[in-house]
């Protein structure tokens, strides 16, 4: 009996696509593609400036703004910069006004001096920590700002159109209870006028009437109370008050109340207002 040798083959993955076009699987990219070097970006959040990066650098560390190692603080300044050369020089120049400003700074404070001189020279970061505390205020202003709420961010505002409503409200019918509660009113104040004075006056209803209507328009509402003469008396309150009910009987003045218990308006019977 011979025996057959059988071989087997270990499994293999297929080739997955990266892209599948209208239904078909891409597994190897075209020949005549162009893929230009710039074509894709990523943009990540950046210092905004030399004085941003050395505000940076500070506060990583701990340091006091006050008292800045210079030494040690250029060197970690040079290896971003150098790092920013290799990556995008166009915005390296900037930095590097500020490598040279720390650069100069560095020198000067590793010149020797004497000590007369030394109380005399101003510390040469002096003109550095006033710029980063100028630059961190500001931004610490930027910063307080930003978390404001803001229309269109945090606060959207809705607006709405009225409605066109005309209300028309008609006026209530005036009783005449309400004349006489008013007419009770003047006569009461005319008391307060009371005197012991006597003189005769002759006083006309029809006169009176004449009065009125001299004083009244048809386009003009006058205050009830105003038609009475306070001085005249209670015999003058009462002939006005006849000559009112006169007219109104002989529908030449209106009374009108625009709401219960309101003041009375008086004016000539006409055209409607």
């Amino acid at each position: 009996m011979s025996e057959e040798l059988v071989t087997t083959e270990a499994p293999q993955q297929a080739e997955l696509p990266f892209a599948i076009v209208m239904g078909n699987a891409i597994t190897e990219l075209p020949k005549d593609l162009y893929i230009p070097p710039h074509a894709l970006e990523v943009f990540l959040e950046a210092f905004e400036g030399p004085l941003d990066l050395l505000l940076y650098l500070i506060k990583r560390q701990n340091l006091d703004i006050l008292d800045i190692p210079i030494a040690e603080i250029t060197r970690q300044y040079i290896v971003y910069v150098e790092l920013m050369k290799d990556m995008q020089l166009e915005l390296a120049g900037e930095y590097l006004v500020m490598a040279a400003m720390l650069a100069e700074i560095k020198s000067r404070m590793l010149l020797p001096r004497s000590s007369t001189a030394e109380e005399d020279e101003e510390d040469p970061r002096a003109e550095l920590i006033r710029r980063l505390q100028e630059y961190e205020r500001f931004k610490q202003a930027a910063e307080d700002i930003d978390e404001l709420p803001r229309v269109g961010r945090d606060i959207y505002t809705g607006s709405i159109d009225t409605p066109d409503k005309q209300v028309e409200r008609a006026h209530p019918h005036v009783e005449l209870k309400e004349v006489l509660l008013a007419l009770a009113d003047v006569i009461h104040r005319t008391e307060m006028f009371a005197s012991h004075h006597v003189q005769r006056e002759p006083l006309s209803v029809r006169e009176r009437m004449s009065q009125v209507l001299e004083t009244l328009t048809t386009d003009h509402f006058t205050e009830f109370t105003t038609l009475f003469r306070i001085e005249e008396g209670r015999r003058g309150v009462v002939v006005t008050f006849m000559a009112l009910l006169e007219l109104i009987k002989q529908t030449m003045i209106e009374l009108i109340q625009t709401e219960p218990f309101g003041v009375i308006h008086v004016k000539l019977a006409g055209d409607k207002v």
